[in-house]
């Protein structure tokens, strides 16, 4: 198969999750993830995003900052992303200042995606109304920017109250790291063409891709070539997809299941409840396939979103991570390469 013309970035998408059912000291986990992403650089990938959810079970990773500040002293040349960390959940002058710790220590590898957030349990138990995501995710991303372009902030929101707030040390990266914004409601994608750098999904992207474009006509940007991150949930290359299939799809039914049911909780339905294995090959959402079809499946994406960074999930939650590694190697000897 020739080369394509379509150039992309290639990520890692990492939670750190540990299901009861298949408990592991986290320790361990967070070792060899790290291990892994030293590794994966190493042999091309080229961004890493951390995402965020608090109170699960299962121990997702609740501290995406601190994680991204571990991958900066071990990495070099990958970029560092929040896929997505929840705004509202902060106060916005200590993430400025974090992740301009971060994008100091990494040497300006740094890039902030944000997203408002969804679950019950997590709002309640920080002590945020949940009412208040959207509002506070807009003050933030304002007060974030102006702190990192070298603004002596002074702001009287609804939500944050700052007097004379100066950031010291500033981030590298000038005028400021890229900020995303991600969501899949038409408000999380006004808010990236408004306030963010780029738009971050996942899966079908189709109507959110179109949506940004044409808000970033009405503000007046460019909308030529928007700022795209995304990719299928689950895309995973095998030399036999079969076996792989068998190995991973009880890991996958358990994710997809879970979100659910948060989301019911939540008053959403982004994500169906699957029976069993044979509906969740049915949904389409675990993709295990040769690498020749994965550069197809790719390629018929980008397609029809022109994303220019590639991500799917990494690590199935509570399957072994380094069993992982032959088919993060599969794809990045026989997938990347068609769009570099």
């Amino acid at each position: 198969m020739s080369q394509t013309t379509v150039k992309l970035r290639f990520g890692l998408w990492y939670a750190f999750r540990n299901p009861p059912q298949w408990r592991r000291a986290y320790q361990a986990i967070y070792a060899e993830v790290l291990e892994q992403i030293v590794w994966a650089e190493e042999i091309g990938y080229d961004d890493v995003w951390l995402t965020e959810h608090h109170f699960a079970e299962d121990g997702h990773a609740p501290s995406p900052l601190i994680q991204a500040a571990a991958i900066a002293v071990k990495t070099k040349r990958m970029r560092i992303g929040t896929g997505v960390l929840l705004l509202p959940l902060y106060h916005p002058v200590r993430v400025a200042e974090d992740c301009a710790t971060i994008d100091i220590l990494s040497g300006g590898r740094f890039e902030l995606g944000v997203g408002v957030g969804y679950r019950v349990e997590e709002f309640a138990g920080l002590g945020i109304p949940r009412a208040q995501r959207g509002g506070r995710t807009n003050e933030g991303l304002e007060i974030i920017r102006r702190l990192w372009e070298g603004e002596t902030v002074t702001y009287a929101g609804k939500y944050f109250q700052i007097d004379k707030a100066r950031l010291t040390p500033e981030p590298v990266q000038k005028p400021r790291p890229p900020i995303w914004v991600g969501g899949f409601s038409p408000a999380a994608v006004k808010r990236a063409a408004r306030l963010g750098d780029g738009y971050i999904g996942t899966g079908d992207m189709k109507t959110h891709y179109r949506q940004y474009v044409a808000e970033l006509r009405a503000l007046g940007k460019d909308a030529a070539n928007p700022n795209l991150a995304g990719g299928h949930f689950w895309l995973i290359v095998a030399n036999d997809p079969e076996k792989s299939w068998r190995e991973i799809a009880p890991h996958v039914l358990y994710q997809i299941n879970l979100y659910a049911e948060w989301l019911e909780k939540a008053g959403q339905q982004l994500f169906p409840r699957l029976p069993d294995e044979a509906a969740l090959k049915a949904s389409g959402i675990l993709n295990i396939v040769t690498p020749e079809a994965a550069v197809q499946m790719i390629q018929e994406y980008v397609a029809e979103v022109p994303i220019q960074r590639f991500y799917t999930w990494t690590i199935p939650p509570g399957y072994p991570v380094k069993k992982m590694n032959e088919h993060l190697e599969l794809f990045a000897t026989k997938v990347m390469p068609h769009f570099r």
